[in-house]
């Protein structure tokens, strides 16, 4: 029998109060957060295929692989590059694969995945976001993923929400970052992947703080040195007070990147909470090596500022 289905699946609806949340099956995908009819992250069109990531969760891996090329084991592994420009493979294997929803009431979804393996990442994974809306404290998000199979894997995991300030432009916004250091500088977005690069961000255009707007600055960059504990990044709009703030915890995500928007129109800011640094799988720093049943899960929150 056939049936017809858009190119994200069939939307879930999350209501809490006056949230109001969207979550697509496929890359089990955050497409819409509102409080009170106002966008806390950038809203995807159900029937369009998403640019730029927006909303997906990031597995096996966040950020890139150099070259798509690492070792593991003592085993070269080559995944496929999927950022022709720059030569990287960018933000993991499930961010277009179909997630099944397992659970769902008015407040809360879970999804999951079999993640079966390919040549070039030969590891079976049960994967799991789960998606809860609180009418208080906005929406908190789960990401799991357990090893099934037979031999170690090596993990990593993020998100790529875009807070938006209800979809005005960036440039009037400000941003607030809890990074004391970033890789790279303003003259290397996107490609900033060598550890002996990271920098202060003080006194730096990409020192981020409610003190000023974003203004034409621009970034793609990976920052560390938030705090061990709680930390939060907020972006708001300073003529209407409207904002979002993403928080996650230090010891959980101690790395986040952060984009500035350029591929929306500069209407929204990447903040991906990370587990590890780009191309981790070849550096080692923060790559997470499961061994088999161990299981990893990486929370973090996103409400209205």
């Amino acid at each position: 029998m056939r049936t017809s289905f858009g190119p994200n699946g069939h939307p879930v609806e999350l209501a809490a109060g006056d949230y109001r949340a969207t979550i697509l099956p496929v890359g089990a995908a955050l497409a819409g957060l509102t409080r009170g009819g106002r966008h806390l992250v950038l809203p995807l069109d159900p029937d369009t295929i998403p640019q730029a990531f927006t909303g997906k969760v990031l597995m096996p891996w966040p950020n890139r692989i150099v070259g798509g090329r690492y070792t593991f084991e003592g085993t070269d592994y080559q995944v496929p590059v999927n950022e022709p420009e720059t030569g990287m493979a960018l933000h993991g294997l499930v961010a277009w694969d179909a997630w099944d929803v397992v659970e769902s009431s008015p407040e809360r979804v879970v999804l999951r995945h079999r993640l079966m393996g390919q040549p070039g990442y030969p590891f079976q994974l049960e994967l799991e976001a789960v998606y809860e809306l609180d009418a208080e404290s906005g929406l908190s998000v789960e990401l799991a993923a357990v090893n099934a199979g037979t031999v170690s894997a090596p993990y990593g995991v993020s998100a790529h929400p875009y807070l938006t300030a209800d979809q005005v432009p960036v440039d009037r916004c400000v941003l607030d970052v809890p990074a004391a250091q970033v890789l790279g500088g303003p003259e290397q977005p996107g490609r900033p992947l060598d550890l002996s690069e990271l920098r202060d961000t003080a006194g730096t255009v990409l020192s981020f703080s409610a003190s000023e707007p974003i203004g034409t600055r621009t970034a793609d960059h990976a920052f560390t040195g938030l705090p061990d504990g709680d930390w939060q990044v907020t972006l708001t709009d300073p003529e209407t007070g409207v904002g979002a703030v993403l928080s996650a915890v230090g010891k959980d995500a101690p790395w986040l990147q952060v984009y500035s928007g350029e591929k929306m129109d500069r209407l929204g800011v990447a903040v991906e909470p990370m587990t590890c640094p780009p191309d981790a799988f070849n550096s080692g720093e923060g790559l997470i090596v499961l061994a088999p049943g161990e299981e990893h899960r990486l929370a973090y929150r996103i409400a209205a500022a």
